[in-house]
C-alpha cells in the first residue's frame, strides 16, 4: 500500500534524511580509528574490489563528476593511500592504485564500516532494512546526478 501525500508529509523525510547523514558523517570523521574521511573510505571500497580503477569510473561509482573525484583522488594521494598513474593506452586517462598504506587503511575501514552497519541497523528486522534500503535506493533513481554539477565530493 502506498504512502498518501499527507502521511508522506507528517514525517518530514527531507529534515529527517539531511539530519541523519550530517550526523552520521560527523560522528564517523571524528572517529579515533578513522584514518580516513567516508569519502576517502569510499575511494578505499572502489579500490579494494577493482585496483587501478580509472578516474572516471570511481567518478561515477562514488557519484561525483571529474573535479569532484579529482579533488578527492588528490587528497588520498597526498595522504598516500592511493597513486594515480597514466593508462597505458589512453594517455588522457588517469588510473587509480592503493597503496600499501591504502590496504591497511581499507582492512580498518571495512572494520569501521561493519560496525557503523551494525549499530545502523539494531533494533530493526532485516524486513524492516530491506524496505529501508529500498527506499533509500529509490531515491537515486527518482533524482538522478545533475551531470552539470560535478565538484560535489
Amino acid at each position: 500500500m502506498r504512502n498518501k501525500a499527507a502521511a508522506a508529509t507528517h514525517h518530514r523525510l527531507i529534515y529527517l534524511l539531511s539530519v541523519a547523514q550530517r550526523r552520521l558523517q560527523r560522528w564517523m570523521a571524528a572517529q579515533p580509528s578513522s584514518e580516513v574521511t567516508p569519502a576517502q573510505a569510499g575511494l578505499l571500497f572502489i579500490l579494494g574490489k577493482q585496483d587501478g580503477v580509472l578516474m572516471g569510473e570511481a567518478g561515477a561509482a562514488l557519484d561525483m563528476g571529474p573535479a569532484g573525484i579529482s579533488g578527492l583522488v588528490d587528497r588520498t594521494a597526498v595522504a598516500k593511500l592511493v597513486e594515480r598513474r597514466a593508462d597505458r593506452e589512453d594517455g588522457r586517462a588517469w588510473r587509480v592504485w592503493l597503496t600499501s598504506k591504502g590496504r591497511t587503511a581499507l582492512a580498518q575501514a571495512k572494520a569501521d564500516a561493519a560496525g557503523i552497519n551494525a549499530a545502523l541497523t539494531d533494533g530493526f528486522t532485516s524486513a524492516e532494512i530491506d524496505v529501508v534500503a529500498r527506499w533509500l535506493t529509490s531515491i537515486q533513481n527518482k533524482f538522478p546526478r545533475d551531470p552539470t554539477r560535478d565538484s560535489e565530493d
